[in-house]
């Protein structure tokens, strides 16, 4: 009997039809292939997610996340419609509104306000991804008080790269994957940049590249580096340090490149008698000065022929004034900075800091190459090609939450520059728009007008006292207290300080709280619990102390249920965005690139994209830059603000497609009203290459220099010279030794003084008033997850559904704990009571946790016996915004004292093993609140 086959079909239909547009489940904008398939009634629904093979950033790889995106777009928790509260504030009670009744509301409490005091809104985003857009509407709404997350997430990489270099890691720049034979990370987690990543590791490894991982957790890409440096927390700026101490001493440096793009040889004011007094000498027209070594005279640094010296010193009237290099050198060749002398505070043997940094030398320098591509610099001087130096690093916020973060970042800014591996072949690249040197950024504005817009960007960079945000009287001009003493340099605001400073009435008193995508009320703040009591605090009227929240989010989250009036934004695959070159592009370093997100599917809800919203509001409201001149509502959604607005002449929020005398073209041009529908029909994105020869090099490059001015980056040519010296920072000294119009108060003056050194330095961030709290305690995000609303997704709940806490096999054996055992985990703040797990790939004094597992009871759709809630916890619970108190009368921010970027990973703990508790549920554990949107169902189809 002959056995038959069944008939299989090996090629199945997997949709009716493809839409190309960007995916929103972490930063890194990858392109995405949605297949749309009809239903029994004929509409095409979202069936399955794909990357596009064609995307300049994913090149068709798509992670987990990605994939998982139809979950998103379905969840459940998805908010249906605008809301005004009924119950008190936390309870999660509702009533489903109409949006001209939610435009009025907000209407009714935003227009006082902007007839009397702007000031009384403070309007505040998450990861929207559109910052450019926000702020302006909050600019032209006239409160001074806007910004987004970068204070508690990544100021101290972004603005220490800035000032230092022009740019930094994450979206502004990459390693030169093609060419890079040694890849060193610090501080990297999964959740940031993953598909980019991915792919360069695999290239580089493929041709036998080495990579060095340096973080105290050994997951991710430190778990397939083939070398791991689990350093204790907080010393990464001690380590690198020491590593240009071992560099410099050797002689192992890139002298040419010193002395050619860097201040490495600009004169430093030695006279200590001066007002200037380390200083940056200049020439009439401000222009740095150092001495060539053709002429042994003082000149510029930029004309031709200059040949900058990095050893001749300047005496003028018995005063010696030294180049920088002088000083990096007398600095960084103290014993201080030996390895055996930092050894033991990093956890790192001096035999192996001594080893990486003769590797790091000797694959930059002894495997040197060339690359034949002519280009011509900023002095005019042809050079037939180009030097390689096969090293590239990568950092994130492993190294930037701290409280030395800021300098750390810096440091390692430097160990790039001095080895010659920044904007050359194998190094690191910058991604257009960047590089910009911090005086091409705007400077912070303040300048309330009742009635009118903010005198000009909210953000920005300062380069001195004179900068600072700072009221007539000498008070924080921002509720945030942004670029003021307590942290001059804080270019991204204090998204986590505004709560805190809102509730207590300092520097004043708000009456709207205004936030897009922030939840501040669970896993987005310090001091959740103190939090969730300032959010819900009355006076002795019997009023909020915080009267007035408005909030808009596309799901039911924990932030909801603390709000008075909701406005419901959509799914990502359900509104327009624009992944702008005036906000984050999608660029790569060899191009010019930004993209757009577009309505795949239209909503099935009564939501509107936030964007959209805040254009029907911003009209309503009558704000200059969203009304006509007749009144009338200038942009019908935010589709019609991304075609037709326009931030300067012929530069709006998308380069391609710009409309010129000959047709569409790129960079410059004039209003295209079918841009969108060139976007979507080239795949939702666009790219231009930078020309061959312009592509490094770029601070100094003419050709670059050009193109970039051809593309709109900036309007004119802007060569400059790395900032090793930072003289902002000498600035604020001088300020605090007593200079200038401007001075700090006096409490605040040896911080001052001690912190903001021109050269990056490192000091210690161990909490005062710890005694006792001697373990570090961390958290990161899986790669299957990024910001919280990850982990209400129906098929990312299979990988991250709960979280234990993490030990090293040290202190597992001191507590006699075993995996599954329970342990007490207590800060100077709180405790909280957790399973654990041993983890042999760690820090010995370290232990961590997944970040953002754990959800509150009710929030999320979720059932209230959910592992989330049940299993699930955050760390937040320990962590306050302030740091313990240390005697002397005051509550320091638990912050870099720089750029006031939250100091998450300072946290200091102690354990002890305890039973598990009755219920076996994770302690704390809060009380359910009301979810608008109710639970999800069983099955979810």
């Amino acid at each position: 009997m002959t056995h038959k086959q069944p008939t299989l079909d090996l090629s199945p239909k997997v949709s009716d039809e493809i839409r190309k547009t960007t995916c929103y489940m972490c930063a890194c904008r990858c392109g995405i292939n949605v297949h749309m398939k009809k239903d029994p009634l004929g509409d095409l629904k979202v069936a399955y997610i794909e990357g596009n093979r064609d995307h300049p950033v994913n090149q068709g790889v798509l992670c987990a996340k990605g994939s998982a995106g139809i979950m998103q777009h379905n969840a459940p928790s998805r908010l249906k419609a605008p809301m005004k509260r009924v119950g008190e504030r936390g309870e999660g009670k509702f009533e489903e509104i109409s949006w001209d009744e939610a435009y009025e509301i907000a209407a009714g409490w935003l227009k006082p306000i902007r007839d009397t005091n702007p000031e009384k809104l403070a309007f505040f985003t998450g990861r929207d991804q559109s910052q450019s857009f926000t702020s302006l509407w909050a600019q032209s709404f006239g409160t001074p008080n806007y910004a987004a997350h970068g204070g508690f997430c990544s100021v101290n990489m972004a603005a220490a790269g800035i000032y230092t270099m022009g740019g930094a890691f994450w979206e502004f720049g990459q390693p030169d994957w093609d060419h890079t034979k040694l890849f060193m990370l610090f501080g990297v987690a999964e959740d940031h940049d993953s598909n980019p990543i991915k792919m360069g590791i695999g290239k580089i490894k493929a041709r036998g590249a080495r990579v060095i991982g340096v973080n105290p957790i050994r997951t991710g890409y430190n778990a397939v580096a083939d070398d791991w440096v689990g350093i204790t927390p907080g010393t990464d700026g001690l380590f690198i340090l020491s590593m240009i101490h071992c560099l410099m001493k050797a002689g192992r440096m890139d002298l040419h490149y010193l002395a050619q793009y860097t201040d490495a040889a600009v004169l430093i004011n030695g006279d200590e008698k001066s007002p200037e007094f380390g200083l940056k000498l200049r020439d009439d027209n401000g222009k740095e000065l150092v001495i060539d070594r053709n002429t042994g005279k003082p000149t510029p640094y930029d004309q031709k022929g200059v040949r900058p010296n990095l050893a001749a010193t300047h005496r003028v009237a018995g005063v010696t004034h030294r180049p920088v290099f002088h000083q990096m050198a007398e600095m960084y060749l103290d014993d201080q900075y030996a390895p055996e002398a930092v050894a033991d505070r990093c956890g790192i043997s001096a035999d192996r800091i001594r080893t990486i940094a003769a590797e790091l030398a000797r694959v930059a320098f002894d495997e040197s190459f060339e690359l034949a591509h002519e280009w011509t610099d900023f002095r005019g001087e042809h050079h037939t090609s180009m030097t390689g130096r096969p090293v590239s690093f990568h950092a994130m916020r492993g190294i930037s939450a701290h409280a030395n973060g800021f300098q750390t970042c810096r440091a390692l800014h430097t160990l790039q520059i001095i080895l010659g591996t920044v904007e050359v072949p194998g190094g690191f690249r910058f991604k257009p728009p960047y590089p910009k040197p911090a005086t091409a950024h705007p400077k912070p504005h303040t300048g309330v007008n009742p009635g009118f817009a903010l005198n000009g960007p909210h953000l920005g960079f300062v380069h001195g006292p004179e900068d600072l945000a700072l009221k007539e009287d000498g008070t924080p001009a921002r509720i945030d207290k942004a670029f003021t003493w307590e942290n001059p340099m804080s270019a991204h605001g204090l998204m986590h300080m505004v709560i805190s400073n809102a509730h207590a009435g300092d520097p004043y008193k708000i009456d709207t709280l205004f936030m897009y995508m922030a939840n501040m009320s669970w896993n987005s703040s310090m001091n959740t619990t103190g939090v969730m009591e300032m959010l819900t605090d009355k006076d002795e009227n019997g009023d909020y102390v915080i009267p007035r929240i408005i909030y808009s989010d596309a799901y039911s989250s924990e932030m909801v249920a603390y709000s008075d009036l909701i406005l419901p934004d959509t799914t990502y695959l359900e509104r327009h965005d624009c992944i702008s070159l005036l906000d984050r592009p999608i660029c790569e370093a060899d191009a010019a690139a930004d993209a757009i997100r577009w309505p795949v599917v239209e909503p099935d809800r009564n939501v509107k994209g936030f964007q959209s919203a805040l254009c029907d509001l911003g009209a309503k409201l009558g704000l200059p830059a969203f009304t006509n001149d007749d009144g009338s509502q200038k942009y019908a959604d935010y589709a019609d603000y991304i075609v037709n607005h326009e931030r300067r002449p012929g530069v709006g929020p998308l380069a391609g497609w710009r409309m010129g005398e000959n047709g569409p073209q790129a960079g410059r041009g004039g209003v295209n009203e079918s841009q969108l529908d060139n976007y979507i029909e080239n795949g939702g994105f666009f790219v231009e290459h930078i020309p061959d020869g312009a592509n490094y090099y770029k601070p100094w490059n003419n050709a670059y220099q050009d193109w970039a001015v051809k593309m709109g980056l900036f309007d004119s040519p802007q060569p400059y010279l790395f900032t090793l010296y930072a003289e902002p920072m000498r600035k604020f000294q001088l300020a605090a030794e007593g200079h200038g119009d401007r001075q700090p108060p006096e409490h605040l003056r040896a911080r001052i003084k001690d912190t903001m050194s021109p050269l990056p330095i490192w000091y210690e961030t161990d909490q005062q008033g710890n005694e006792g709290f001697t373990i570090n305690a961390l958290t990161q995000r899986p790669m299957a997850m990024y910001h919280s609303w990850g982990s209400q997704n129906a098929w990312l709940r299979q990988l991250h559904g709960r979280n234990p806490m993490y030990l090293p096999t040290k202190l597992m054996r001191a507590h006699d704990l075993q995996d599954g055992d329970w342990a007490e985990i207590t800060s100077p703040h709180g405790a909280i009571t957790v399973p654990v797990m041993e983890m042999a790939a760690l820090n010995e004094n370290t232990i961590w946790t997944w970040n953002a597992i754990g959800k509150r009871k009710g929030a999320w759709a979720l059932d209230e016996d959910a592992p989330e809630a049940t299993k699930g916890f955050l760390l937040n619970h320990l962590i306050h915004e302030l740091m313990p108190e240390k005697g002397d009368g005051m509550r320091w921010a638990n912050s870099d004292p720089i750029t006031g970027q939250a100091a998450w990973f300072d946290l200091k703990v102690a354990l002890r093993k305890v039973d598990a508790p009755a219920d076996a549920q994770s302690q704390p554990n809060m009380p359910p609140i009301a979810s608008p949107v109710g639970k999800g169902p069983s099955q979810l189809k």
